[in-house]
């Protein structure tokens, strides 16, 4: 899988991530996909209600506005981003096991190097405790 995102959505994930340390940031991604790429076109910056570094768990009145208001764009669920305030952009432990979507996007935003974030994208399925993690093409667009 091939995903796609405009290099202002990654400064609005990015900017939001920073303001939210030392907890993870979270939110969900959306847009359209065809013909084996995910365009990424509205970001949502959602509440951490765990409020720790190392997991986060979505507001779910937050998560139900975002997807109504997906609806009310016609724009298909893709995944969900968070943050590692200070580890590397790879799936934990407990975000494979906590990965229940295989349709699912899953990216990830390293802040771990200051000055140097790093957003990488997962596709990751399997029974629990066997979870595989592929690691999915991510290309960062300059706004037009």
């Amino acid at each position: 899988m091939k995903i796609t995102i405009r290099k202002s959505d990654f400064d609005k994930i990015y900017k939001y991530a920073i303001s939210q340390r030392p907890d993870e940031a979270c939110g969900l991604i959306a847009g359209s996909e065809e013909d084996g790429v995910r365009e990424i076109k509205k970001v949502y910056l959602l509440t951490n209600v765990d409020h720790t570094n190392e997991h986060f768990s979505i507001d779910p009145r937050e998560q139900l506005s975002a997807v109504k208001d997906m609806r009310i764009e016609g724009l298909k669920p893709l995944g969900n981003w968070h943050s590692h305030p200070e580890s590397p952009s790879r799936p934990s432990e407990e975000d494979k096991r906590l990965a229940n979507d295989s349709r699912a996007s899953y990216l990830i935003l390293s802040l771990a190097e200051e000055g140097n974030p790093v957003l990488n994208a997962f596709h990751i399925e399997g029974p629990e405790g066997n979870r595989e993690v592929r690691k999915e093409d991510l290309l960062i667009l300059e706004d037009l």
